[in-house]
């Protein structure tokens, strides 16, 4: 039995991921913000032939992301996948309960500690992989080094990019701290897709949804290529890809002494408000 996880996983790319796999009888943990949504995502699959689960938790929280460590070694004895898909476009300026921009959080920070923290769990596994679904491919903007959480200069637009390209770093000094890992690290950026229920203030939220009715897939063609690359993973342990389509490692965005700059910033950042 196949054993994954995914965050937020009760709409969008991430639930069309989980439900792909309870389809083929893994066991899977959902994890999500909303308790509702997470009991009527598993009311719709109580019929499916694997094993659901859902976690409510904050990923904007640090210690919420290591609670939900902690469940998924309680529910998972090896992790086959981890799948990252857990962000909300904060108009506002968001400080979280750890004093971090809520953003920077969802985009880099939580996904860096379910990365590291699940480990061991993935190496288990029998073809263990973690996909991040972010804007791989990307290259405008960069990571603001002098102020990563937006202190200084904060816009949605401005900030969702500098945080997507610390995102891009993640996979980087992930596999550079761990070079004889089995795991695979997949950044992915899907077609835009249409995800029901985004956390967008009225009147943006209205006209996202006339956007993504107009032109956004279904998360059923949203997810095809992810899991066409996550079932039948290539050899390469560094897995790029944009809209379908390989993504040059050798891009600026993926600078391997950026990523070990961030690392090596996050880390004692990370510490500090541990517990």
């Amino acid at each position: 039995m196949r054993n994954v996880l995914v965050a937020g996983g009760t709409t969008g790319l991430g639930r069309e991921i989980a439900v792909h796999y309870l389809r083929r009888g893994a066991r899977v943990t959902v994890v999500g913000s909303t308790p509702e949504r997470g009991r009527a995502f598993l009311d719709d699959v109580a019929a499916l032939p694997g094993e659901a689960a859902f976690v409510a938790a904050d990923l904007t929280s640090l210690a919420e992301n290591r609670r939900v460590i902690e469940e998924a070694r309680s529910r998972h004895q090896a992790l086959d996948a981890l799948v990252l898909t857990a962000m909300v476009p904060f108009v506002k300026r968001k400080v979280t309960v750890d004093g971090f921009e809520a953003g920077f959080v969802l985009y880099y920070l939580s996904r860096f500690l379910l990365s590291y923290g699940l480990t061991d769990l993935l190496e288990r596994g029998a073809t263990p992989i973690i996909a991040n679904i972010g804007a791989t491919g990307i290259t405008k903007g960069a990571v603001a080094w002098d102020d990563l959480h937006s202190a200084r200069k904060y816009s949605l637009v401005h900030t969702t990019i500098a945080n997507g390209r610390a995102n891009d770093l993640l996979p980087i000094h992930y596999l550079q701290n761990h070079p004889d890992g089995r795991t695979k690290y997949f950044g992915i950026q899907p077609p835009y897709t249409n995800t029901p229920g985004n956390h967008l203030p009225q009147p943006l939220r209205a006209l996202s949804r006339l956007t993504a009715a107009a032109f956004a897939k279904s998360p059923a063609d949203g997810a095809r290529d992810t899991l066409a690359v996550m079932d039948d993973q290539p050899a390469e342990r560094l897995i790029l890809r944009a809209v379908g389509k390989p993504v040059d490692p050798g891009l600026p965005t993926f600078d391997p002494a950026n990523a070990r700059r961030l690392y090596e910033l996050t880390a004692p950042m990370l510490e500090s408000v541990r517990r």
